[in-house]
Protein backbone atom coordinates (compact mmCIF):
# COMPACT_ATOMS: atom_id res chain seq x y z
CA UNK A 1 0.00 0.00 0.00
CA UNK A 2 1.44 3.39 -1.02
CA UNK A 3 0.06 5.52 1.76
CA UNK A 4 -0.05 3.14 4.51
CA UNK A 5 1.89 5.34 6.91
CA UNK A 6 -1.06 7.88 6.81
CA UNK A 7 -3.44 5.55 8.99
CA UNK A 8 -0.54 6.17 11.94
CA UNK A 9 -1.85 9.70 12.13
CA UNK A 10 -5.71 9.75 10.90
CA UNK A 11 -7.69 6.65 11.75
CA UNK A 12 -9.50 4.88 9.24
CA UNK A 13 -13.34 5.15 10.90
CA UNK A 14 -12.21 9.28 10.47
CA UNK A 15 -10.49 9.46 7.26
CA UNK A 16 -12.73 6.93 5.15
CA UNK A 17 -16.21 8.69 5.79
CA UNK A 18 -14.09 11.84 5.59
CA UNK A 19 -12.64 10.66 2.23
CA UNK A 20 -15.90 9.36 0.86
CA UNK A 21 -17.61 12.81 1.93
CA UNK A 22 -15.55 14.87 0.13
CA UNK A 23 -16.18 12.80 -3.17
CA UNK A 24 -20.27 12.85 -2.60
CA UNK A 25 -20.15 16.72 -2.23
CA UNK A 26 -17.97 17.00 -5.50
CA UNK A 27 -20.25 15.02 -7.60
CA UNK A 28 -23.15 16.80 -6.46
CA UNK A 29 -21.34 20.05 -7.16
CA UNK A 30 -20.07 18.77 -10.54
CA UNK A 31 -23.88 17.76 -11.01
CA UNK A 32 -25.31 20.94 -9.82
CA UNK A 33 -23.27 22.75 -12.54
CA UNK A 34 -24.24 20.92 -15.30
CA UNK A 35 -27.71 21.34 -14.52
CA UNK A 36 -27.53 25.12 -14.12
CA UNK A 37 -25.03 25.70 -17.11
CA UNK A 38 -26.54 23.91 -19.37
CA UNK A 39 -29.84 23.44 -21.37
CA UNK A 40 -29.89 20.10 -23.06
CA UNK A 41 -29.70 18.14 -19.67
CA UNK A 42 -32.82 19.40 -17.92
CA UNK A 43 -34.42 18.37 -21.81
CA UNK A 44 -33.08 14.91 -21.51
CA UNK A 45 -34.05 14.10 -18.25
CA UNK A 46 -37.46 15.18 -18.30
CA UNK A 47 -38.08 13.23 -21.52
CA UNK A 48 -38.46 15.78 -23.68
CA UNK A 49 -36.57 16.45 -27.46
CA UNK A 50 -33.00 17.46 -26.80
CA UNK A 51 -33.01 21.26 -27.52
CA UNK A 52 -36.51 22.07 -27.44
CA UNK A 53 -36.61 24.19 -24.26
CA UNK A 54 -33.87 25.81 -25.75
CA UNK A 55 -33.96 29.94 -26.19
CA UNK A 56 -32.43 31.21 -29.38
CA UNK A 57 -29.21 32.26 -28.99
CA UNK A 58 -27.56 35.46 -29.59
CA UNK A 59 -23.67 36.72 -30.45
CA UNK A 60 -22.35 40.14 -31.41
CA UNK A 61 -19.15 39.75 -33.38
CA UNK A 62 -15.54 42.09 -31.56
CA UNK A 63 -15.96 45.68 -32.98
CA UNK A 64 -13.58 45.81 -35.83
CA UNK A 65 -12.67 48.67 -37.88
CA UNK A 66 -14.80 47.06 -40.95
CA UNK A 67 -18.62 46.81 -40.16
CA UNK A 68 -19.99 44.61 -37.43
CA UNK A 69 -22.47 42.01 -38.21
CA UNK A 70 -24.22 39.66 -35.53
CA UNK A 71 -26.04 36.53 -35.85
CA UNK A 72 -28.67 34.14 -33.78
CA UNK A 73 -29.53 30.46 -34.26
CA UNK A 74 -31.93 28.71 -32.54
CA UNK A 75 -32.34 24.90 -32.05
CA UNK A 76 -32.43 24.58 -36.43
CA UNK A 77 -30.12 24.36 -39.36
CA UNK A 78 -31.31 28.08 -39.80
CA UNK A 79 -28.69 31.24 -38.73
CA UNK A 80 -30.11 34.41 -39.17
CA UNK A 81 -27.57 36.75 -40.22
CA UNK A 82 -27.76 41.08 -38.98
CA UNK A 83 -25.33 43.37 -40.91
CA UNK A 84 -24.77 46.71 -39.21
CA UNK A 85 -27.02 48.60 -41.88
CA UNK A 86 -30.01 46.47 -40.64
CA UNK A 87 -30.74 43.89 -43.15
CA UNK A 88 -30.83 40.62 -42.75
CA UNK A 89 -30.04 37.01 -44.41
CA UNK A 90 -30.77 33.58 -43.56
CA UNK A 91 -28.23 31.09 -44.00
CA UNK A 92 -28.99 26.99 -43.87
CA UNK A 93 -26.49 24.38 -43.09
CA UNK A 94 -26.94 21.13 -44.54
CA UNK A 95 -24.91 18.07 -44.00
CA UNK A 96 -22.73 16.85 -46.92
CA UNK A 97 -23.41 13.30 -48.32
CA UNK A 98 -19.94 12.77 -49.14
CA UNK A 99 -16.43 13.54 -47.73
CA UNK A 100 -13.76 14.42 -50.57
CA UNK A 101 -10.43 12.69 -49.88
CA UNK A 102 -7.13 12.87 -51.00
Amino acid sequence: MNNAKMWLVVKPTVGVPLFLGAVAVGSFAVHVAVLTNTSWVSDFLSGKPIGSGMASASMVLPEQDAAKASYSASAGQEVLITMPDGTTAVAVFKALDKVASN
